[in-house]
């Protein structure tokens, strides 16, 4: 199954970081649906101070530039991304849109 692992920084504000997690305790229908509905079979997101990583396992069909043209054109996740940008701080590596950053793989067990 693929997978992707991206990262992404919170603002250093211990309030939005609350905030940020507390958006996240059941995340809005529409976003999971619109996770779905690109091809993400699973998602997690893990915190370290202001640093976030997300591993995204995803099916063979699943395309981040396809996922990004739909999620342009859902009203629900533009609302649902507006308000997490609010929390986000964008990484030096990001392109002047992005977001979430593609990490390397460094090294995998399955390859020794």
């Amino acid at each position: 199954m693929p997978r992707h692992c991206l990262t992404l920084d919170l603002k250093d504000d211990a309030t939005a970081i609350s905030e940020y997690k507390r958006y996240h305790v059941k995340i809005w229908p529409e976003v999971k649906q619109s996770l779905f509905d690109a091809g993400v079979t699973e998602m997690e997101i893990y915190l370290l101070g202001t640093r976030m990583f997300m591993i995204m396992d995803v099916n063979a069909a699943f395309s981040l530039s396809a996922k990004a043209a739909a999620d342009a054109v859902n009203v629900k996740v533009q609302e649902w991304e507006t308000i997490m940008h609010g929390f986000q701080k964008q990484l030096p590596q990001s392109g002047q849109e992005q977001w979430w950053v593609p990490m390397e793989r460094v090294f995998h067990l399955a390859d020794q």
